[in-house]
């Protein structure tokens, strides 16, 4: 059974650093390499289908790195067969209720903890006691991402087995009628006030983070942190143009 990098670097109260971006097998192992905690494998808005998701979960392990999967459907089905297919964790968009977070754990978790399907995914090929052990090394990741979920949050954080409580933005800008205003100064405070929320209740929250605020949300406790790689991308072709430029 593989070692959830993520799972454990939290639960000893450490910070873990998870790679988000328009991802492929190959870049996962290129990221791997770089020493990324975990993937993040995008099943709601991006091209990854079921299918996919083997190859990108090999490349993960060949790293040690957690392959980090959102799904784009708090349904059963949809949960386990991602599980089944051999992402380590499972991220639920839009849970805005404790009854919605506790069908996460339903889903993701084999009994007696909830009811996943009995199937041995790809991580437990020649695992005497897959599903005993499979509770321990999965993750289940719930998106606070609806102002709904914020005025529920107190009863939301009191649901177990849930990992990391990530606070998102830009869908929370919209449901508070700032349409592609992420960094509106009340989306900001909202922000702020969950993450301190969910430190008090002595959860785990994530966000996602940039080279220049990683620091901050560190600071506020933010223990699972998402970065995306395409600014990265972009500043380095942008200088590349630029000293090309100057030398011609």
């Amino acid at each position: 059974m593989r070692a959830n990098r993520v799972k454990h670097k939290l639960a000893r109260g450490e910070a873990a650093t998870v790679v988000t971006g328009e991802m492929t097998p190959d870049l996962v192992e290129v990221f791997g390499s770089l020493g990324f905690d975990g993937v993040w494998i995008e099943g709601e808005h991006g091209p990854v289908d079921f299918g996919d998701i083997g190859a990108f979960t090999r490349a993960a392990d060949l790293w040690g790195m957690t392959s980090v999967a959102r799904v784009n459907l708090n349904l059963p089905g949809v949960i386990y067969r991602t599980l089944d297919q051999g992402a380590q964790a499972i991220v639920v968009p839009h849970v805005n209720t404790a009854e919605e977070a506790r069908a996460v754990v339903e889903a993701s978790k084999f009994t007696p903890v909830g009811a996943r399907g009995s199937y041995t995914s790809r991580q437990g090929i020649g695992v005497d006691d897959y599903f005993t052990l499979a509770n321990d090394e999965t993750m289940a990741i719930v998106l606070i991402e609806d102002i709904a979920a914020i005025n529920n949050l107190d009863d939301i954080l009191k649901v177990d087995h849930i990992d990391v409580f990530f606070v998102a933005r830009t869908d929370l800008a919209q449901s508070m009628d700032f349409v592609g205003q992420p960094a509106h100064p009340e989306v900001d405070r909202t922000v702020d006030r969950a993450i301190e929320q969910i430190v008090a209740a002595d959860r785990v929250p994530g966000t996602i983070v940039t080279s220049a605020t990683v620091a901050e949300y560190v600071e506020k406790g933010v223990r699972f942190l998402n970065v995306n790689y395409t600014p990265w991308l972009k500043s380095g072709a942008e200088g590349f143009l630029q000293n090309f430029a100057a030398s011609v």
